[in-house]
């Protein structure tokens, strides 16, 4: 069975083969890759991917575990804006990749880049063509602001009028990018999802593709560690990605109004660059308008010695943050399955999580997790709180969590059911 997968990024672990510099993003590709090379599936694979010139748009061939061999090709196209469609140029190298390999199937990971529509198109056979959805992002771009004051929704700083990135700028490139998605949809035959939020998506955009329920497998770190009450540092929030507002982090903002009251050596570290350093005229210049607004609410809280920005972290490194904090906490204002609430599962780790999008398919709410409505900074509070005082419910949720997780996350069940789902798409 030949299958051409259309990637995000390019895998890490092809990356670390052919020693490209590459994102540990989405390293749960590496994890179903590695499974393929480590089981007697007869499957020739082949993985496309994006890269910024054309001189890295050579074929290739990697080889890695049992000495598996799999088919490497590149194609150009500028992810740094997802919005924009490489269109015909694109198209066009599909196309020869897809005449090169002979695919039998075309999965393709994710709505979000134009790659996605350009495979769909180039490939041209919809009963043979597989799309995994990742975020829903026709949905999200609805909830982009997340409650935010109109005033603040239409503030521009110097760095938005220069990079032409307001935040208005930004949900209006979600909005493009989600009439992509609904166009990727209809020339898809087939789909993948894990909530009953994103299956209900799919059947609107498309109702006559094939629906398959298919979980993704973590990367391999969070399946090894266990959170401990006694070893975590108490009254201590882990927050994953903070970079816009549909991740919500000026819920959590106005949530520790409350919390600080009460646990006044509350501290928040946050994973992922700082949106807020205002320190140097370089720092003046690139601040957007958003990380103006969350920086006032902090100097406001008083907090700017207790909230942390830990930069870009690799998987290890957020394990440890897991671990080592009392509570996570995902506030978006809308998610499908977001991966840090999957391992923040597996590890055990406390979660509070907004009741929105796929998370509800995720975890129930007070047995595996404590969720809260979605947008309420108080219920948050609460929520949080309620971790840090209920000895026997963090227990609870805890030993729950990991056991919910491991079932979702399963590398076995997931490997049995992708290859299972390549038959069926086959044999049409």
């Amino acid at each position: 069975m030949r299958v051409l997968w259309v990637c995000n990024i390019m895998p890490p672990v092809i990356g670390q083969y052919l020693g490209k510099e590459c994102s540990v993003k989405e390293g749960w590709i590496s994890g179903i890759l590695m499974r393929l090379a480590k089981e007697k599936e007869d499957v020739e694979l082949a993985i496309s991917y994006p890269v910024t010139e054309v001189s890295e748009e050579e074929k290739r061939e990697a080889v890695i575990e049992n000495n598996k061999k799999v088919t490497c090709y590149g194609f150009v196209e500028d992810t740094v804006h997802p919005e924009t469609y490489g269109g015909e140029s694109l198209e066009k190298r599909l196309k020869d990749i897809l005449e090169d390999f002979q695919p039998e199937v075309v999965h393709i990971f994710g709505t979000e880049y134009g790659h996605a529509l350009a495979a769909a198109k180039a490939f041209n056979r919809p009963e043979r063509t597989l799309v995994g959805l990742q975020g829903v992002i026709s949905e999200c771009a609805k909830e982009y602001m997340a409650d935010l004051p109109k005033e603040i929704q239409n503030s521009v700083s110097f760095r938005d009028l220069l990079k032409k990135d307001s935040m208005k700028k930004q949900q209006e490139k979600f909005f493009a990018r989600g009439e992509r998605e609904k166009e990727i949809l209809k020339l898809c035959g087939n789909v993948t999802g894990r909530t009953a939020f994103d299956k209900a998506a799919a059947k609107r955009m498309n109702p006559d593709a094939k629906y398959f329920f298919m979980n993704e497998t973590m990367r391999g770190e969070f399946y090894e560690g266990k959170w401990n009450y006694g070893a975590c540092e108490k009254h201590r929030i882990f927050f994953s990605q903070a970079d816009y507002p549909l991740k919500g982090f000026h819920y959590l903002l106005q949530a520790l109004s409350y919390i600080k009251d009460k646990y006044p050596d509350v501290t928040v570290a946050v994973a992922g660059n700082s949106l807020v350093n205002y320190k140097t005229l370089k720092d003046k210049i690139k601040i957007s308008a958003y990380g103006k607004y969350l920086r006032k609410f902090i100097k406001e809280l008083d907090m700017e010695d207790k909230i942390t920005f830990l930069g870009k972290l690799s998987a290890e490194e957020m394990k440890q943050q897991y671990l080592k904090c009392h509570t996570f906490v995902c506030a978006s204002s809308l998610e499908n399955s977001p991966n840090s609430v999957g391992e923040a599962m597996l590890l055990g780790t406390p979660v509070v999580a907004s009741y929105t999008g796929g998370i509800p398919s995720m975890l129930e709410h007070e047995k595996e997790g404590l969720l809260f409505e979605k947008g309420n900074p108080k219920a948050l509070a609460e929520a949080v709180m309620r971790t840090w005082e209920s000895y026997p419910v963090v227990m609870t949720i805890t030993e729950n969590a990991r056991i919910r997780a491991g079932k979702n996350h399963d590398g076995d069940e997931n490997y049995r059911k992708l290859i299972e789902i390549y038959k069926t798409i086959r044999r049409t």
